[in-house]
């Protein structure tokens, strides 16, 4: 008999750091993502196609992260990053080898094997193209991919509607692109979400109110049926964690949903999913799942036999210690043991099937129906942050395989087979401290905010201006790097990590050069002439900004302006 439907979410993202620095911030980023996270799921993902398991996830890949995977930098500098890796495993071996190490020594050959296997996998099994690789799954119905906005910007606090319908249009187009077929499920940049009311801009305070169209009209304007939310957004009431004094806005929000939001709290929850007034429905994360896998303290990954991420050793920043007991004492660590790290998994991977038996049984008990539980994770924690994720994930897809009590499903395959028949309507929010926008709004990152709006407004009025005028090339092409500058500064990377101060200083140069680009790329458009060319020095500066800034090959400014005669801008 049925317990209940199980959804394994995985999101995949990276911020452009192409041609932006390389390490500890840039390029290293995505490299370490690759070696350590994607790849690793796709040989998962080969693994269990060898032996007839479809594990049914659905893995979100932002397209700011598909179009750096695929791009020839991208592809060149990785197999370059993995013969590095494999140089410093094999320096160390020898290091090791003077100082009479002989377990460390078999560590570092340990490491010298694992880059290797990356390194031929990437070029022989995926043909340079992880995309690719995991479009196969895709086809063959392991795996459905879905999309989010192009480059992860944060929906509720733009400031134009034509910023928005960009970034969830380009994403959508992005898709098809790399996997071939458009999208049906949509991840909301940090599970932000937006519902339609009164908007007045939080940079100022003499600034309008205006109508808003909720987050979900413009992912129902393009096709997309469905997305997530944390689990307090179906909830409603306070979120765990919240602090009054901090975040008032979301007293009042919260006041308010008591009586604009259905249907009541005491007939909501996270283990249904529910269809707003626009058609596309909504799931939710549960968040007890949430705990038991990205805990470092209360989770898995927090097991003392496990990789180190912290510890490494300078300056190849290989790791050779385990997290040990003492987790706070770097000094601390003990030596890594890989056959004992992997002993623990299948047991914690029972433990981890276990917990979705029981908390889907309780629901039924409960409610006599049978409930979703949406498990819902960076993909980045399998692999870079817990080395021994995508094991663990491996041993969970063969436990649920076998598992009849539960029904393992995608996100599109539940809505054909479980269509929602209960509307709701949503608060605002994210799955963000608090609950609410403060890691993306607060004292530390305001700022951005104020540079960022006045330029998205300017974006939008030249676009408008020239939109549907024959417009000569270069002209055309100032336009165009104007609008991959403006997609790259609407990130919302920048300001999380302002924010959690991981990496500040690259943050804060990063949202900077974007928005002086794209300053000087509007005043050249605003001043351009087809009479007039553009002089030796502006040239240059467009040419580098094109050469730098480079996704999104065929993006079009006339999209911004494509919003005004959407049906979703018609409507109201």
């Amino acid at each position: 008999m049925s317990l209940g439907r199980f959804m394994l979410v995985l999101h995949s993202h990276m911020p452009y750091v192409l041609s932006h620095g390389k390490s500890p911030h840039g390029t290293d980023w995505i490299f370490e993502s690759a070696a350590e996270c994607y790849l690793p799921l796709l040989d998962v993902l080969s693994r269990l196609e060898q032996e007839d398991i479809k594990p049914k996830w659905t893995v979100n890949i932002t397209p700011i992260l598909a179009e750096q995977l695929e791009d020839p930098s991208f592809k060149d500098g990785f197999e370059e990053y993995c013969q590095e890796q494999i140089d410093v495993a094999i320096g160390d071996q020898k290091n090791f080898r003077k100082d009479e190490s002989l377990w460390m020594d078999g560590m570092a050959a340990w490491w010298q094997r694992y880059y290797t296997k990356a390194l031929v996998d990437f070029k022989e099994k995926w043909n340079h193209s992880i995309c690719s690789g995991f479009k196969h799954f895709q086809d063959i119905g392991s795996i459905e991919i879905i999309t989010s906005c192009a480059t992860h910007g944060y929906i509720p606090l733009q400031s134009t509607e034509n910023s928005i319908y960009a970034q969830v249009k380009i994403g959508k187009e992005t898709y098809k692109k790399h996997f071939g077929c458009y999208p049906r499920g949509f991840w909301l940049p940090e599970c932000a979400y937006r519902p339609s009311y009164s908007w007045k801009s939080p940079v100022s305070e003499n600034a309008e109110e205006w109508s808003r169209h909720s987050t979900d009209s413009f992912l129902a304007n393009e096709g997309i049926e469905y997305f997530f939310v944390d689990s307090h957004m179906i909830r409603g009431g306070k979120p765990i964690g919240t602090y009054g004094e901090l975040f008032p806005q979301l007293n009042t929000m919260f006041k308010r949903s008591e009586k604009m939001f259905t249907p009541p709290p005491e007939y909501r929850n996270e283990y249904e999913h529910y269809k707003l007034p626009s058609g596309v429905t909504c799931f939710a994360r549960d968040p007890q799942s949430t705990v038991r896998v990205w805990s470092s303290e209360a989770g898995y990954p927090g097991t003392p036999d496990y990789l180190e991420f912290h510890k490494k050793l300078f300056p190849g920043r290989l790791r050779y210690w385990r997290v040990s007991e003492e987790k706070d004492d770097l000094g601390s660590k003990k030596p890594y043991n890989p056959w004992s790290a992997f002993n623990r998994i299948y047991e914690q991977a029972c433990d981890f099937v276990n917990s979705i038996k029981d908390n889907l049984g309780r629901y039924k008990d409960l409610s006599g129906e049978c409930g979703n539980l949406v498990a819902m994770y960076d993909t980045e924690l399998f692999g870079h942050w817990w080395w021994e994720g995508p094991e663990f994930l491996y041993e969970v897809a063969k436990l649920l395989h076998s598992e009849s009590s539960l029904e393992k499903l995608t996100g599109g395959e539940l809505l054909d087979k479980y269509p929602s028949n209960r509307e709701i309507t949503l608060p605002e929010g994210s799955w963000g401290e608090g609950g609410y926008h403060y890691i993306w709004f607060n004292k530390e990152n305001e700022w951005t905010w104020k540079e960022l709006y006045p330029l998205q407004e300017k974006f939008k009025n030249l676009s408008a201006k020239y939109s549907s005028l024959q417009i000569d090339k270069v002209l055309e092409r100032l336009l165009n790097q104007s609008a991959r500058e403006l997609l790259l500064a609407e990130s919302s990377d920048w300001q999380f990590l302002i924010s959690t101060k991981s990496a500040r200083d690259y943050s804060e140069l990063r949202f900077s050069y974007h928005i002086n680009c794209l300053s000087k790329l509007l005043e050249y458009c605003e001043n351009y002439s087809e009479f007039s060319a553009l002089d030796d020095d502006a040239l240059a500066f467009l040419e580098n900004c094109e050469e730098r800034d480079a996704p999104f090959k065929d993006v079009n400014f006339r999209t911004w302006d494509a919003y005004q005669a959407s049906p979703l801008a018609i409507s109201g």
